[in-house]
């Protein structure tokens, strides 16, 4: 199990090295090109939608909340919960692919209900997540962290380092957060599926492209979520050993 944990640590070495890496010159562009558009929106238009999203989200975690199992035992090795999760995982990435498959196949009217169904497929992948790793998704400071592993998932280069930080620094953090930034929370959401989701309208086309974009969207937030928890767990651990 020592060789685990050191697979794990080198593991968590490279990821954090990836996720503060600097962007492509075609993330960097359509980063700036989004910016100029939404300039040029006008905000009352941002308003409603920080608003929608922000109540679609919070109804999302209260329905989580209640259908989640409760954590697992604590008993269960790190490798175990590894494994445990990376089941779930399987599971809700078949659901997504099938959801994006179907919506995408409508063109723009079923293409639109897919937003919200995905999103209600991450959040609940998200509390799953937490039970796997041992967290109490019933305690505010846990749903909070799930919004900030959502966000590290789906986020541009700036924001993405500053959340990574405050994954890292949780148990500091987490005291001196109040609340998300809805408003930087449902933009950069936006800014990081709306290209990718934009085919998915396109109607027979996008049914294909549904269902691979859900795929790889749950990929990275798998890989988000195993990890920010498992720096969580070998920060406690640590910790431990020095008491």
């Amino acid at each position: 199990m020592v060789d685990y944990t050191m697979k794990v640590q080198e593991e968590l070495h490279f990821w954090k090295r990836k996720m503060t890496k600097r962007s492509g010159i075609i993330s960097r562009t359509s980063k700036k090109a989004q910016m100029k558009v939404n300039g040029l929106i006008p905000e009352k238009f941002h308003q409603v939608m920080t608003e929608s999203i922000k109540n679609m989200v919070k109804a999302t975690l209260v329905g989580s909340t209640i259908t989640t199992k409760k954590r697992q035992s604590t008993v269960l090795s790190l490798y175990e919960r590894d494994e445990l999760f990376k089941e779930k995982l399987s599971s809700f990435r078949k659901t997504a692919v099938i959801e994006g498959a179907g919506t995408g196949a409508g063109g723009i009217m079923l293409g639109l209900v897919d937003f919200p169904l995905l999103l209600s497929i991450k959040m609940k992948f998200l509390f799953e997540a937490a039970a796997v790793y041992g967290f109490d998704t019933n305690e505010y400071e846990e749903r909070l962290f799930i919004l900030h592993v959502f966000q590290l998932a789906f986020s541009s280069e700036e924001t993405r380092r500053e959340t990574l930080s405050i994954i890292e620094n949780w148990e500091e953090e987490k005291l001196l957060i109040a609340d998300m930034d809805w408003r930087d929370f449902q933009q950069e959401y936006r800014d990081y599926i709306d290209l990718v989701k934009m085919f998915q309208l396109i109607p027979g086309f996008g049914a294909i492209v549904g269902a691979f974009a859900n795929y790889n969207l749950l990929d990275q937030l798998g890989e988000a979520a195993m990890n920010s928890y498992r720096l969580r767990l070998m920060q406690r651990t640590s910790d431990t050993e020095k008491t």
